[in-house]
């Protein structure tokens, strides 16, 4: 496997670690990340020695940011493609044939926490804070797929209000499977890893697959999609990502 610029990948026995590497923008999601993460995956999907896939971010500060929206400001100010990356980006990971594991060690928003939770399990230290933002900018984004972890209710007021999610919430809510110190959360992370690694490769992708069929509807992806390329021609949210662009860059 190459060397990546915005993503670093290690090996740990039959388990393989991503580390999203932008720390400079806590890890925003632009079209190199995506990219990266994309080739990444589709090389250990393929690879039989690798049992487990472990994503996270570099240091200790940020999870992912969501989607680059300096890059968006270069491209015009509307985010169609930096938001397009991210989705493809997501989309792969929800595609994942192994166990794969989010090891969220800070700022969830946006499009990284859409990648959480394309993840199978979610450990969290206690630092972490999760946002779906995508109504704030115009957008439908992890309505697909966080119901079926948190319920319709809970997420449609996640979704809906784009409020921040702190880590005991998350875990009270069912967002993480576990809640732990920063300090212990790569040990507790690949101490799953190796437990799922024990089993046979075979049973657990079966399994894997079984589940998702149970609980995730291709159907709200697709049609999510659908709605996200609509939405992102329209005024309102070329205005809305423009002011958010504007505002974020302005502070920095």
């Amino acid at each position: 496997m190459t060397d990546f610029e915005a993503i670093i990948h290690e090996r740990s026995g039959p388990t393989a670690v991503i580390r999203l590497n932008r720390p400079e923008k806590h890890h925003a999601i632009n079209s190199v990340m995506s990219r990266e993460l994309i080739e990444c995956l589709d090389a250990l999907d393929a690879d039989d020695d690798v049992r487990v896939i472990v994503l996270t971010g570099a240091g200790e500060k940020s999870f992912c940011a969501g989607a680059d929206m300096s890059e968006a400001m270069a491209r015009g100010t509307d985010g169609r493609g930096t938001n397009d990356s991210a989705a493809q980006a997501a989309f792969r990971l929800s595609k994942v044939r192994k166990p794969l594991i989010a090891a969220v060690n800070g700022y969830a928003y946006g499009g990284g926490a859409v990648f959480a939770v394309a993840c199978d399990i979610r450990v969290a230290s206690k630092t972490a804070r999760f946002r779906f933002v995508g109504a704030s900018y115009g957008l439908s984004v992890g309505a697909s797929q966080l119901p079926r972890l948190v319920g319709a209710a809970m997420a449609k007021e996640l979704i809906f209000t784009a409020r921040t999610v702190d880590a005991d919430e998350a875990l009270r809510i069912g967002l993480v499977n576990r809640l732990v110190p920063l300090t212990d959360l790569q040990a507790t992370v690949m101490e799953i890893a190796h437990a799922i690694a024990q089993n046979s490769p075979a049973a657990v992708r079966a399994s894997k697959e079984v589940i998702d069929l149970a609980t995730l509807n291709m159907d709200a992806v697709k049609r999510e999609g659908e709605h996200n390329r609509k939405l992102r021609a329209s005024e309102d949210h070329r205005s809305r990502f423009r002011d958010a662009t504007e505002r974020v860059t302005g502070e920095k």
